[in-house]
């Protein structure tokens, strides 16, 4: 294997928990995660990579993010701190290492604005992480829409993590959500609900060179291929006329399948190769990214990794085109120096 670049893994300086602490947050939901070694403890996370060979990631702050961590006055200066240390990360490990996801302050699309060209422009950082809703809020809105015409301005990508809690239940009458189904089901749900809407309103109309990243194999697109193909030659006519508004779109007229496989998706199917495969199929090889979702397996950072490797080479593909997703595809689109 020539280079396998993971581009979307987490992690959590054990320096940025403290910091949500010190600026008065609650560092609470975070608990979980800085409990797991492959997590918070550099040594360790080096080691555990050091058993796959020529594996590199693109590292990721692990959620939530840093407006639900801190106040508003706060949201700024955490996320330029917990930045600064991922660009140090990668400067005291380069070859582990070769960029990161940025962390923004969402609250507020200015000061977004201002830490995506910092992260992207001063740290190097490869693009940055959003969210498939803002507090419940959908993540087309003007506002939103003003933070992607700055990304594609900096020529930058975009990651779209899930975000759902317990806290959020499905059926009319529960206040929370039961069996973690907010977490199985809903995450790739969110996604791809997050990614329809952006479809929809015209996001890759509007910025047609911006590169976005979905989680989890694209969410649940790649099975509704059936639906998007022929189903929406029907679009519009499901609705009544006096809420023809609903259904207003800059891709009304087009190829709409063609609109949603403008996303790219990572391979983090937790080992399913009937995902896995699924999503290629969809998102075709140019647009398919290795990712773990590392260290949140079983096995405490290494079970993912190696789970999706071994897909990956079980693919019905030829070489050249397992190379192209493991390293040759992120190489490209973040603008990653070869190894």
């Amino acid at each position: 294997m020539n280079r396998a670049i993971d581009v979307f893994n987490h992690y959590l300086p054990s320096a940025y928990f403290d910091k949500i602490t010190s600026l008065g947050g609650d560092a609470h939901m975070l608990k979980r995660a800085s409990r797991m070694p492959a997590m918070s403890d550099i040594n360790y996370r080096l080691k555990l990579m050091e058993r796959f060979e020529n594996y590199c990631q693109i590292p990721c702050v692990v959620s939530p993010n840093v407006e639900q961590l801190v106040a508003p006055a706060h949201t700024a200066t955490l996320a330029r701190y917990a930045n600064e240390l991922f660009y140090e990360l990668c400067q005291k490990y380069p070859k582990q290492f070769p960029s990161f996801v940025a962390v923004l302050p969402l609250d507020d699309m200015e000061k977004a604005a201002v830490e995506a060209e910092y992260a992207v422009k001063q740290l190097g950082a490869a693009g940055v992480q959003i969210f498939t809703n803002n507090n419940g809020v959908a993540i087309d809105t003007p506002e939103y829409f003003s933070l992607y015409k700055k990304l594609q301005e900096l020529d930058t990508a975009l990651w779209i993590h899930p975000i759902r809690t317990v806290h959020e239940p499905y059926y009319k009458g529960e206040t929370l959500c039961k069996y973690e189904l907010w977490w199985t089901i809903m995450w790739p749900v969110e996604t791809t609900m997050a990614a329809a809407r952006l479809a929809y309103a015209g996001l890759f109309q509007t910025c047609p060179d911006l590169r976005v990243v979905l989680h989890h194999g694209g969410g649940a697109m790649p099975m509704l291929a059936g639906r998007l193909e022929n189903g929406l030659k029907l679009y519009s006519k499901r609705t009544a006329p006096d809420l023809s508004y609903l259904t207003d779109s800059p891709i009304k007229e087009k190829n709409q399948i063609a609109e949603f496989q403008k996303f790219y998706a990572d391979c983090a199917t937790f080992g399913s190769y009937a995902a896995l495969d699924c999503a290629l199929e969809f998102y075709g090889i140019g647009h398919m990214l290795f990712a773990s979702d590392m260290p949140f397996d079983p096995e405490d950072g290494s079970g993912y990794i190696s789970r999706t490797l071994d897909i990956i080479d079980r693919l019905d593909i030829p070489q050249q085109e397992k190379e192209d997703i493991l390293h040759a595809n992120a190489e490209r689109i973040f603008k990653l120096p070869p190894a």
